[in-house]
Formats: structure tokens, sequence, C-alpha cells
């Protein structure tokens, strides 16, 4: 399965599957809760290639992955076995934290799993906008009421979705959860709306429209876990299957009409009034202090607190200030890393990063990437971030740009003209990213950030973060015409480099050459040289010739992972060396069952300074013989 080996080192990591309580993801992180957060190796995971950071927040063990984190979510499943909810080691879990950690969590537990729902039915609903505005369909049209209904339907019958997720997070049965939100919907109840006199059992009660309601829903939900254990330490078991929903669902729903559901629309009420408040006592400052706190939000996961506020805004007003003020946040941090990436030179550390967060952000508006992988490293960055996003946000908050449907910020809710005014929002947004950018390039890197904006030698920058500098020598340059032969290191057989199971080397994004599965566990020098770089792990090596050529040996893929074991170094860093020399051992049992690929990548780190590597060898290949030529 895909991913299978990065999901066993990231539960081994966390503490192994027995320290796990429960798991869910949003759209960047893997969200752990774990039982002893003393088990898990924060310095270790921050390591891995395919980790951008670790973030402890509100009672939640987070490893931010990026947009491929469903396919590490899948995977971890796959190999490890996770407590589901409603055990025990969950509700222990639950009660760990402070008061504002464990709102937090309930808060995005909550929403993480509707996150691609309520984003995609937003898409939706901005799509037949840009349908209606252009007259390709009128509101009368069967086509329109078809697709209105698709986009419509997440969020009208939300208290439905958010009864599931939280009666399971707070280990009820989910199903019930469901069906009390339901019962608000129900038709026989949305007829009592508007009535006078109605009353339960003599008590009188005030119907409310608790279509694309929160806050009810979510104080039934507290209420009714505690009475769905309840009822199971005093119903038989024999019984529990059919009487503990039974009086569950005759308990919770009168409850909820006559006293849960007018307190939770009371307090919703109170915060987005409080919200108003704030930007009606001064929009620029309330914009100002908002879309420059948002990127600090993000980091610590607590972004999520907005969701119930945005969407309460969307039901009553039609349009979320709130968000209307965070999309400058976004494209401040997109700002960022573009001029990182303008910054940065080829093949550098940063840039390698930078591009495709930047790709990340503008189309899925996801900027967690150019956080973790940019922003976080630097410390002024943090201060543009703040300084951009304050001042794109108090443009927005000043001339009182809406968001008007949930939707992730990215080019697409652009081109639906997702928010109001729009000439603002473009003024706002645009503001943003260019400060961003202008401030990263011109003032955001220091003298001391400047290693990781000049071009690389090695061949991740997140595998071997501990490696020492490595001055090269290439006073004595090749000149136009020269032709430098390379041996194979290896005996094996070739491995065409775009068929190397591996995005790094096969897109030559860490050099040009080729690659050999071995059938020898020895390396020889390719040619004379000086040894360069000797990795911590003792998995690859790097040369630098005499004419500037540097030359990168990596043994087999991924397999830093095994941290040296398995390897013999027979050189040391700074050794001359001569063509055919041993300089390096490695067990290939070992790391076959270790389960790592033995394909080895043979390239050369700097060929963007030459003219073509041009292949000699085919099939298979003896150590010794010419493997490639590079020529000036």
């Amino acid at each position: 399965m895909k991913y299978e080996n990065e999901a066993k080192k990231i539960v081994e990591l966390v503490g192994g599957e027995n320290n796990i309580s429960s798991l869910v993801h949003c759209a960047t992180r893997l969200r752990f809760e774990l039982k002893d957060e003393g088990k898990a190796n924060k310095a270790e995971l921050t390591k891995l290639s395919y980790v951008l950071q670790v973030v402890i927040s509100g009672g939640q063990y987070q490893v931010v992955i990026g947009p491929a984190v469903n396919d590490y979510f899948n995977a971890i499943l796959s190999v490890a076995h996770i407590g589901g909810a409603g055990s025990s080691d969950q509700e222990a879990g639950a009660k760990k934290g402070n008061m504002m950690d464990r709102v937090m969590k309930v808060i995005s537990g909550a929403f993480s799993p509707l996150i691609p729902l309520l984003a995609g039915a937003g898409m939706m609903k901005a799509l037949l906008t840009v349908f209606i505005e252009f007259g390709l369909m009128g509101y009368e049209d069967p086509t329109y009421l078809i697709l209105s209904a698709a986009g419509n339907a997440p969020f009208y019958f939300l208290p439905i979705f958010l009864g599931i997720t939280l009666a399971k997070q707070f280990g009820a049965n989910a199903y019930v959860g469901g069906g009390i939100g339901a019962a608000l919907l129900e038709p026989n109840f949305t007829g009592l709306l508007g009535m006078e006199g109605v009353n339960f059992l003599g008590i009188n009660v005030t119907p409310i429209d608790y279509a694309s309601t929160i806050f009810p829903i979510f104080i039934a939900m507290i209420i009714y876990s505690y009475l769905d254990k309840g009822l199971k330490k005093i119903v038989k078991k024999e019984l529990q299957l059919f009487l503990v929903p039974m009086l569950s669902l005759m308990l919770m729903v009168p409850f909820t009409a006559i006293v849960f559901g007018p307190v939770g629309t009371t307090l919703a009420n109170k915060v987005s009034e409080a919200i108003m408040w704030l930007f009606d006592f001064n929009r620029l400052i309330a914009g100002l202090i908002l879309g420059a706190c948002y990127p600090f939000l993000t980091l610590l996961g607590l972004h999520w607190g907005f969701t119930p506020i945005t969407l309460q805004n969307l039901n009553d007003f039609g349009g979320d200030i709130v968000e209307g003020v965070c999309v400058c946040a976004v494209f401040a941090e997109i700002g960022i890393a573009v001029g990182a990436y303008l910054k940065a030179k080829k093949h550098s550390r940063i840039r390698n990063v930078a591009g495709p967060a930047i790709l990340t952000g503008i189309f899925a508006g996801v900027t967690e990437p150019i956080l973790y992988g940019v922003i976080m490293n630097y410390k002024r960055m943090l201060a543009i971030v703040a300084i951009a996003g304050g001042i794109g946000g108090a443009v927005n908050g000043m001339l009182h740009v809406t968001c008007d449907a949930f939707v992730f910020h990215n080019i697409f809710s652009l081109a639906m003209r997702t928010y109001s005014p729009f000439a603002s929002y473009l003024m706002g947004i645009t503001t943003a990213l260019v400060s961003g950018a202008l401030l990263t390039y011109f003032w955001g890197v220091t003298a001391d950030d400047m290693e990781a904006f000049e071009p690389e030698e090695k061949d991740s920058a997140k595998e071997e973060p501990e490696t020492a500098k490595v001055e090269t020598a290439k006073n004595a340059q090749m000149e136009a015409g020269t032709v430098l032969d390379i041996q194979a290191p290896l005996t094996g057989e070739i491995v065409a480099l775009p068929e190397v199971p591996d995005e790094v080397f096969a897109s030559g994004v860490a050099g040009l050459g080729t690659a050999i599965r071995p059938s020898v566990g020895e390396v020889t020098a390719p040619c004379d040289a000086e040894v360069s770089v000797v990795f911590p792990s003792r998995h690859a090596i790097g040369l630098t010739t005499e004419s500037g050529a540097d030359l990168l040996i990596h043994i087999g893929l991924n397999t830093v992972m095994l941290d040296g074991e398995g390897f013999e170094v027979l050189v040391q860093q700074g050794d001359r060396v001569r063509a055919g020399q041993p300089l390096l051992k490695f067990d290939m049992d070992r790391i076959r069952e270790k389960g790592y690929s033995l394909i080895s990548p043979v390239l050369v780190s700097n060929a963007d300074e030459f003219q073509e590597i041009r292949m000699i060898a085919e099939g298979s290949v003896k150590a010794g013989e010419k493997l490639y030529q590079v020529i000036k």
C-alpha cells in the first residue's frame, strides 16, 4: 500500500499503536490523541522528509503532512489498530488538557471530518451564483433547483452531521446523535414554526428554525453523551439495543426543543453579535488584528474555532466578515512563498519547498506547507506574515468585505466571485500578497538565512538537516567541450532515472544521471575526487571532482530511516580518493528485510552547470565500467 513504510514510522514515533487513543485528519494534519505524549519522539518525527512540522495544541498531537495527508491517514489505519470512538482510552484522553484545549479539540473533531463536504458544497453554491450572474440559469430552472439542493443540503442538515461527529467524539451512539439533529428538521417539528401557544406536556415551547445552526446541537450532544452512559448503567444489556436509543430520543428531542435549542441559539447570536460589534466599533483595527493573528492561530490548529462563527454569520447575515478578513492572511502567506522562491537560487532547499507550496496555496487554499516549511524557519518571516496579513485585513475590514459562502480561499473561490464587494476584496488580497512578497524578497532573508537560499548539494532538504556545509573544489572548472568519464560505482542493473520510485530522484530535482539496482554490496569511487560529504546516516556519499562536478551516490531509497544500520563507511570527509577505490559497504539483505528499495541513484547534483549528461552503459553494468559522461 502507498505510504505503508512511512505510516509505520509515524506510528512508531508517536509511541506505537497502543499509545494512540484516536486519530483524525484535516486538510494537512494527522491529529493524534495520545495516551502519553511523553512516549512520542517529536525531534525524530520532525526529521522525517515527509513531515513538515509537529504541533502540540488543542489536546492533540498534530503531525503536519500537507496535501497527501489523507493517503497517510489511510495508510496508518491499515497498519495500526487504533482505538475507535467510545473506547475508554478515548474518553480518558478527552479529559486531558486545560479547558481551552478541550473546547478546541471538540470543535476541531466536530468539523474536521465535515470540511471536505462543506467546502465542496460551498464551491457548488459559488458556482451557481456565477451561473445566475451570467444568465446561464434562472432561479426557477429545474437544473438550478437540483444543483442548488446539492449545494444547500450539507448546510441545511448540518445539525444531523454534527450530531454524528459530536456523538462519536463523546463516545455515544453516533447515529442516535444524528437522529436527534434530524428530529429538529423533521416536517412535523418545522410545521410548528410561527405557531402560538405551542407546548409539550403543558411546558411552553418556542419553535426555532434549526436548519444550519451549530451551537444548539453542540449543547445537546454534550448532555446526550452523559445520558447515554447513564442509561447503559441502569438498563439491562439484553434491552440496551432498543431501549437506550428509544429513551435517548424521547428525552433529548423535547429537552433540546425546550431548553438546549433556545439557549444555544441565544449563545450563538451573542457570539456573532460580539464579533460584529468589534467591526462596527472600528473595522480597520478589527481587520488589522484578525488578519495579523490568523496565521498564528492556524499554526496551533485553533483556526477551526472560527468555523461555527462563520457558519452562523452566513446563516444570519448571508455573509461572514471574519473570513472576509482572514482571506488576506492566506494570500499574505502565498506572497511570502513567492518572495522566498524568487529570492532563492535554483536547486536551493527553500525553493524546493516554496515552489510546490505556492501551487498548493493558490489552487487548494491550503497554506500549512508555507507556514511550516518557510515561515516558521525564519524569524523575520513571522513578522512579515503578521504585517502583510494585518495590512490586507485592515483594508478588507475597513471596506467591509464579506465571504458569502463556506469555501477554501483559493483561485477558484476568487474566480467564482464568492466575496463582496469584489473590487474591495481584490484590493485587500493584492495588498497582502504583494506586501508579503516584497517584504520577504527585500528584507525577510538575513545573512544567516542565506544557506537555505543557496543551491544544495544533497538529495533532500529534509533527510539530513544536520549535514555540515561543504566547501566544493570548483577552482579548476572544466573548459567548454571537456568530457569527464564517470564509472559505475556499483555492480548491478541500470534503472533509468524517471523509473526510480521516488519523486525527488525521478523528477531530476536532486540531480541528473541514472540509478543502479545493485547485486553486490560495495560502492567504489566513480572517478578521482574529494569526499565532500559523508552523510550521518552513512547511506550516501558526496564527491567533488577537480573539474567541479558534484556527484551523489545514494544507496537505496528512504534508507536514511535505517540511521546507519547495515552501512559501513570506509572513507572520511575531505579524503582524496582514486577511481575504483572502495568507499562504502552495505548489507543488502538487511536493507531488504527492513522493507527498503535497493535502487541507488548515481547523480550529478549540479548538472545545470553542464551541457549534457550522456549515458553510456545499458542493461547490466559492473563496478569500474563507464556509466555516463559529463560534458561541459
